[in-house]
């Protein structure tokens, strides 16, 4: 029998972390027993008045001292070395044993993080003994790649596919004892290097088109999920971490990862899972929508289209959008109709749309076998049955529905993609994986073509084009603490079907107004540059 793949099969066994440290504490109470010895030694000695020099006596035990010292190291060292601890297996142990200062980041080489074409975005550089990791595109991916740093942690993919990276997964141990090294050399194994999905040519772009502002652009491909942009703003150079970063109450918020993360009232872009709603229930209209606005109660005020005031403050008057069906009411992006269907529709199917669409999750984007990055869904308190005007609210994008752009993303993809959501995924090696269905196929057509009109001939109509048919939807959403948040979701081609060559897209841009004047024309862009990219047909 083969005694390495014996002690192979020993180290690998449930039973062997026990036995471990069951060896270290033999070890230490060897260490003790010689201790013992030596003061017994000593003691015998002045007993027994030995007649030898006091120089000798007390050289000798100072010999024996940094003896006894010298192999109690080595007896540690031996412990993890000749049983199959390799550096990474040391480093966990000791993170997790030892409570002094441990760092061994400058000592590893991590494993290269690269886009699909095998552009390095985060990599180790070795100079005098250290290891540092470098950024060569510095904040464009700052938040989806994140930063590992000696004194400020790990963050992003460095940090939740951090055991891959540093090479101590189970796998990666397990390979490099298969090698037949020689531990005892300390050599320690590279990590892994990681391939995303993501375009950094395409990221690096959406990342200028924010300009410095607040805000986030997310890109993904409909079939399969490949994330090809999650871009954040402001951001902040991994290559430079400053230490006012971490302090509370950044105005900039630079760490919080918009995409991801961020959660805000939607708009009007919440209008599609209303019409989807609205669809599944085969109640799609028309409903007669009032110039003056629409109320539930004389206690509220009116909710009205951004129309009235448009007109208003131009000294006209606005005579309303009159009788609307579903399709007509999204290209308009019509409020008054909007919360009028979400009363009718009510409270429980309400509740229940938001489960279907996937509300208060937490959806990882790559798989287990390299953490948990993961992105937030949409938040939306349950609404009294007797609070009428909160759901008309809600059925608009406002009151206290909330999302993040990667949820939207999300949504606005499945439509592409004939209702079925599919796992957003960074790592390329991932295999696609089906999320859940959001929508009947022929419901999910009709929304595409619903969208594909707010294009044509509704409010996001100054961003078509020739070239390239792009479906989508504005959102204006009004906020609290200033400018309304500008927003525009939607995907491309719109002409085809095959969503393996579509894109879907979403847009925010924290108090930048109008989502038909400001994020739209951004996401028009975005998707042109895709296309001469190479990435849509």
């Amino acid at each position: 029998m083969n005694p390495l793949a014996t002690f192979n099969t020993l180290i690998d066994s449930p039973a062997w972390p026990t036995l471990q440290l069951g060896l270290h504490g033999l070890f230490f109470l060897a260490f003790l027993y010689l201790l013992k010895r030596l003061f017994d030694l000593r003691r015998a000695a002045v007993l027994k008045a030995l007649p030898k020099p006091k120089s000798m006596v007390g050289g000798g035990l100072v010999l024996l001292v940094l003896g006894v010292a010298f192999g109690a190291v080595l007896a540690y060292q031996a412990s993890w070395q000749l049983m199959g601890m390799t550096r990474p297996d040391f480093i966990a142990f000791m993170q997790t044993y030892d409570r002094r200062q441990f760092n061994p980041a400058h000592r590893i080489a991590r494993g290269r993080i690269a886009d699909r074409r095998g552009r390095v975005l985060a990599d180790s550089d070795e100079a005098e003994g250290r290891v540092r990791r470098v950024y060569p595109y510095g904040p464009v991916f700052a938040h989806v790649i994140g930063y590992q740093d000696p004194t400020f942690g790990a963050t992003g993919l460095e940090g939740s596919a951090n055991a891959h990276l540093n090479g101590s997964t189970p796998a990666d141990l397990r390979a490099w004892r298969d090698l037949g090294q020689q531990v005892i050399t300390q050599r320690e194994p590279r990590g892994q290097d990681l391939v995303l999905t993501l375009d950094a040519d395409l990221q690096r772009l959406a990342f200028a088109a924010l300009d410095g502002r607040a805000g986030a652009v997310v890109m993904l491909r409909p079939g399969d999920g490949a994330v090809r942009v999650l871009a954040s703003a402001p951001a902040f150079d991994p290559n430079r971490l400053d230490p006012a970063l971490f302090k509370p109450g950044d105005p900039n918020a630079r760490l919080l990862n918009r995409a991801l993360q961020g959660r805000y009232p939607p708009g009007s872009t919440f209008k599609l899972v209303v019409a989807a709603e609205a669809l599944a229930a085969g109640q799609t209209g028309p409903l007669y929508c009032e110039a003056q606005g629409f109320t539930t109660s004389a206690r509220y005020p009116l909710i009205r289209d951004h129309d009235y005031y448009t007109a208003r403050r131009a000294g006209l008057t606005w005579k309303g959008h009159g009788s609307l069906g579903l399709s007509r009411a999204l290209a308009e992006s019509c409020n008054v109709f909007f919360a009028k269907l979400g009363v009718q529709l009510g409270h429980e199917r309400f509740a229940a749309t938001l489960n279907n669409f996937l509300f208060g999750q937490r959806i990882p984007l790559h798989s287990s076998a390299y953490g948990s990055l993961t992105m937030v869904t949409g938040e939306a308190p349950r609404i009294a049955k007797s609070d009428q005007y909160g759901l008309a609210q809600a059925s608009i994008g406002q009151g206290r529905v909330l999302m993040s752009p990667a949820h939207l993303a999300l949504i606005t993809a499945a439509i592409a993609n004939d209702g079925l959501a599919v796992k957003p995924r960074l790592v390329a090696s991932d295999e696609p994986e089906a999320l859940a269905r959001l929508m009947t196929a022929t419901q999910a057509r009709q929304l595409q073509q619903m969208m594909r009109r707010v294009v044509t001939e509704g409010t996001a109509r100054g961003i078509a084009m020739p070239g390239l048919a792009i479906a989508g939807k504005t959102g204006t959403a009004q906020n609290s603490d200033g400018a309304p948040h500008s927003w525009f979701v939607g995907f491309a081609p719109a002409d085809r079907r095959a969503p393996e060559q579509t894109l879907a897209i979403a847009v925010l841009v924290e108090q930048g107004g109008y989502g038909s004047a400001v994020a739209a024309p951004l996401a028009r862009d975005l998707l042109l540059q895709a296309q001469q990219l190479g990435l849509l047909p």
